[in-house]
């Protein structure tokens, strides 16, 4: 700030030096007329070398006209000319519009010359209109009579991050002006847009606007030994014309190439002559839009053509941009706010504020000292001698081939019209580069990776060189080889044991990293992870213990199974002892007795009454079919018993995260200290409790060495881990949802795309599985299934026990009528009844007698029983 009073100190004793009339390099013919009807004084400062200040110079005076012409309004125009590379002009010729008693001043175009008068206007209360973009927020405060009279184009950089998006590409080169302005107010916003879209800037490239063409040259040559392709220019238009030509003699608008301009080259592309826009060929640009189609606007560019052609013959193109339009808008924005009085300085400011009404650039509105931002851009294409118009960009809306109330609206580019990219024909390009064998890919290696399964990495002596084997490494062997283009790429081992190091190192060291690395989102903030190549999630692994205990003998059958054996035994053991009973005495007495009986009966009758032993037909009929169901069910039983006795069980001692929280246990970890973050913060573990490890002969010693209760281990290395110690050791728990592994690149990778494609190719084809097989499929027969449920169930037996009940039935049901039909007068039930009721007496008799227990029935004689038994 000492430098701007220095130099503001200095301006005013020049202007004490030097007349007026020679800093004012042009004046309106109307300032020497009758200043009685004269409704304001308005000063411009406009360069009037550049198409932009003869836009806004020849639009400001047919404003003044149109003012005259409709509203009788009479507006005295000072237009004093600058250059806007020399700021200090600038301010020269502000000062000279203030001594000249202006109401108020149009322009200037950059923010550096309006910076240098914003200050002295506000002390003199004069509004200042600014064309510049660019108006820092903080300016309001500051500088109250500092206006934006240009609409804000920051959406536009949204536009831009849309276009690249739209085709898929991944990292951007950003070239632009090194002006305070440019680098410092528009800048951040295109980084915010892009990051939004998931788009990387490369590397942002600053220009001067003095830059000579051999820096022009040399910076060129930097970038095309780079990979990124895509290219956002964000240049004055002399610069960027100068660019371009630079870019052309290079071969840089060729094949393979993409370039996207900002508005302020688009803007004003239809003023470049033929021999200037050959060299921008395939360009595509976001260009301000503004209606050109009303009577108005017809009106006024008819008017503007003639003449700007009057004035600037050495211009090809006459036809007016979005510069043009805002001019006039704002000569008839200072005009409202002066009709009908003479307002000054705060009214004056004040009224402009109020300002509400469509121009010919659309809705003129202040909001906090700014036009209204635009919330539309066209879409154009340079071809052949002018440009194409694609379509359009709306803000929250999208891309769209019409404007309106049928438009349709797309999130992507791609439905608008075919684009011609530099080097044509009609091919979209990929948005980088291949590399060559003299610069191939870089790709780190953990060399100190515990799981040779996935990395292994030996240097041999003899050699002179490291070799590389594994399954993430044949992995990535067979993703580049799915690739459509050719890679050159060179592995380089990394010896530092922290896993977060080798990543932290993509961009630095490595242009990738492949191993057994993790995906974790803490990391995405250096790089970017393919595709998981291997399965998800973390597994708790804790010592194994037998399962097979004193009660193993009855796991062979089912609950449902042992009742079902005993309910049928019981059943068939009843139909023999009833059949029976009258040929085999022993089968008698007491009913406590023979209930003990007809039960060992039930489960002995197969082995103690065999052949001739059975007097009936219909007893040998039950038992022999349920001979040869027991047949069955015994030795199904012996096979699943002696299965399970043969193979060991096993079951965690270990069960769950809480049961090692209960108990203070020690547990360990691998891979990286993500998972030591993972433990401590979500699972609570405390951190003098976590153990790293590196390998799996590592776990096995601190458990061995009882140093940890369990370890937390990545899904595929646990795996590797069960396998190794499949007799020890077993998963318990859930799975704990984490990334697997996956190949890391650095964020923005334009690789990043192609290779997902060629992970997805080579796990489609088989080439996947057959690698896994090959490195890790052998210790597949070790590892630990879960267990199973071997017990049987009566589903597989259903049809034995229905034969053998149904024949026990049958030959119980013929019994019974048989027997019923040798007593006259009673039913089957109770003839049934009658005979087991007189059985079980006889036989209590009997037995009553030999033990002398029941003297009482010890003299009835036994002719009386039947009268007994039929009082029964």
């Amino acid at each position: 700030m000492a430098t701007v009073h220095f130099e503001l100190s200095l301006m005013a004793v020049v202007l004490l030096l030097t007349p007026s009339s020679s800093i004012a390099a042009d004046r309106s013919s109307g300032t020497k007329g009758n200043l009685q009807h004269v409704n304001g004084v308005v000063g411009a400062i406009v360069d009037t070398s550049s198409r932009v200040g003869k836009e806004e110079r020849v639009a400001m005076e047919i404003a003044r006209e149109d003012l005259y012409r409709h509203s009788n309004q009479t507006l005295i125009l000072h237009v004093n000319d600058t250059d806007q590379r020399k700021p200090i002009r600038a301010a020269l010729a502000g000062m000279d519009l203030i001594n000249t008693q202006v109401q108020a001043i149009l322009g200037p175009q950059t923010w550096e010359e309006v910076s240098l008068i914003a200050d002295i206007c506000t002390k003199n209360k004069i509004p200042i209109f600014s064309f510049a973009d660019t108006i820092p927020e903080w300016t309001t405060e500051k500088w109250p009579f500092l206006l934006g009279a240009s609409h804000d184009n920051f959406a536009q950089m949204k536009a831009i991050a849309a276009i690249v998006k739209s085709w898929n590409w991944h990292r951007v080169t950003v070239i632009h002006e090194d002006v305070g302005s440019w680098t410092n107010g528009v800048i951040p916003y295109l980084h915010d847009s892009l990051g939004e879209r998931g788009v990387e800037v490369s590397q942002f490239v600053g220009l001067s606007s003095f830059a000579s063409s051999d820096l022009l040259s040399r910076e060129l040559k930097n970038l095309e030994s780079e990979q990124c392709r895509v290219f956002v220019v964000h240049l004055s238009l002399p610069l960027a014309v100068r660019l371009f030509e630079m870019a052309k003699k290079l071969k840089m608008m060729e094949k393979d190439y993409v370039w996207i301009t900002t508005h302020h080259i688009t803007s004003i592309v239809h003023s470049i002559n033929a021999s200037i826009i050959s060299s921008m060929q395939g360009i595509v640009g976001v260009k301000s839009y503004f209606s050109e189609t009303g009577t108005s606007f017809q009106d006024f560019s008819s008017r503007f053509r003639k003449r700007f052609r009057r004035e600037n013959p050495e211009e090809e193109n006459s036809e007016p941009g979005i510069y043009a339009v805002q001019a006039y808008d704002a000569i008839w924005t200072i005009a409202r706010a002066l009709k009908g009085s003479k307002r000054r300085n705060q009214e004056l400011l004040e009224k402009v504020l109020q300002t509400d009404f469509h121009g010919l650039s659309g809705k003129v509105q202040f909001n906090n000292h700014k036009m209204a931002p635009t919330q539309m851009f066209q879409i154009i294409n340079v071809v052949g001698k002018s440009y194409r118009e694609l379509g359009f960009w709306s803000s929250g809306l999208g891309f769209s081939e019409t404007i309106g109330k049928h438009a349709k609206y797309s999130p992507l580019m791609n439905d608008l019209e075919q684009v011609l990219w530099p080097g044509g024909p009609r091919y979209t390009p990929r948005g980088w580069t291949e590399l060559t064998r003299e610069k191939p890919l870089l790709v780190g290696v953990p060399a100190k990776s515990g799981y040779k399964e996935y990395v292994k990495v030996e240097y041999d002596q003899s050699r002179k060189e490291t070799s590389f084997d594994g399954l993430a490494i044949q992995i990535f062997n067979a993703t580049v080889r799915r690739l459509p283009f050719y890679l050159p790429y060179e592995f380089v081992a990394f010896n530092n044991i922290s896993y977060d190091n080798l990543v932290g190192e993509i961009g630095k060291k490595f242009d990738a990293v492949v191993g057994d690395v993790a995906i974790v989102a803490s990391r995405y903030s250096h790089v970017e992870f393919s595709h998981p190549f291997s399965e998800t999630g973390l597994m708790l692994v804790v010592p194994a213990r037998s399962s097979n205990k004193e009660w193993s003998f009855i796991k062979p059958f089912t609950k449902s199974m042992w009742a079902s054996i005993t309910v049928i035994t019981i059943y068939n053991g009843f139909v023999v002892w009833l059949i029976e009973r009258h040929a085999h005495p022993e089968l008698g007495g007491s009913m406590l007795h023979q209930i003990g009986i007809m039960l060992w009966l039930s489960f002995n009758t197969l082995f103690s009454l065999q052949g001739g032993k059975l007097h009936s037909n219909l007893s040998r009929m039950s038992v022999v079919v349920w001979l040869f169901v027991a047949l069955v069910v015994i030795q199904t039983y012996t096979a699943n018993l002696t299965s399970m006795l043969t193979v060991q069980r096993l079951e965690p001692t270990v069960t769950s995260v809480e049961e090692l929280l209960e108990s203070n246990a020690a547990v360990g970890y691998c891979s990286s200290s993500y998972l030591e973050k993972y433990l401590v913060e979500v699972l609570r573990f405390p951190r003098d409790n976590v153990k790293h490890y590196a390998s799996a002969e590592e776990y096995a010693e601190g458990f061995n060495k009882k140093e940890i209760a369990a370890a937390f281990i990545v899904t595929p290395l646990a795996k590797i881990f069960l396998a190794k110690f499949c007799k020890k050791f077993i998963a318990a728990g859930p799975t704990f949802n984490i990334g697997g592994f996956g190949f890391a690149f650095p964020r923005g990778s334009p690789l990043l795309a192609s290779i997902n494609e060629a992970l997805l190719k080579v796990s489609e084809n088989g080439t996947l599985v057959q690698l896994e097989n090959n490195y890790i499929g052998v210790l597949k027969k070790c590892q630990d299934k879960e267990e199973e449920n071997l017990s049987l169930s009566p589903n597989g037996f259903r049809a034995l026990f229905i034969i053998t009940g149904v024949t026990s039935t049958i030959a119980l049901v013929i019994y019974i009528f048989c027997m019923a039909s040798s007593f006259s007068g009673l039913t089957t039930i109770r003839g049934l009844m009658f005979i087991i009721i007189k059985h079980w007496y006889y036989q209590s008799k009997r037995f009553s007698r030999r033990v002398g227990n029941v003297e009482s029935l010890g003299n009835s004689s036994p002719q009386h029983a039947p009268n007994q038994l039929s009082q029964v």
